[in-house]
């Protein structure tokens, strides 16, 4: 099992968050019905580093993002969201 640090509480155990999605998949509220079907069916899925959004749903509920390596699983950053998280 994985450990994140929430940014709020600390170090927990994987079983206190929800995975959402990938950073890459938030569509603008401005964008064209094109872009927003490209930017939710055909992402990348890369072997490496990506930047996912995770809640703290048994804890503070608070939203996170999380770069996570995608193969083992290491994780590099963890920020709290806020409006600068998702540009």
């Amino acid at each position: 099992m994985m450990q994140f640090t929430c940014p709020h509480c600390g170090p927990r155990a994987q079983a206190e968050f929800v995975y959402e999605r990938t950073v890459d998949s938030v569509v603008s509220l401005d964008a064209s019905p094109e872009d927003a079907m490209r930017t939710l069916f055909t992402r990348n899925n890369p072997r490496g580093v990506d930047d996912e959004i995770w809640r703290h749903t048994y804890g503070c509920r608070a939203w996170m993002v999380i770069a996570r390596h995608r193969v083992t699983n290491e994780i590099s950053a963890i920020r709290a969201v806020g409006p600068e998280a998702l540009t």
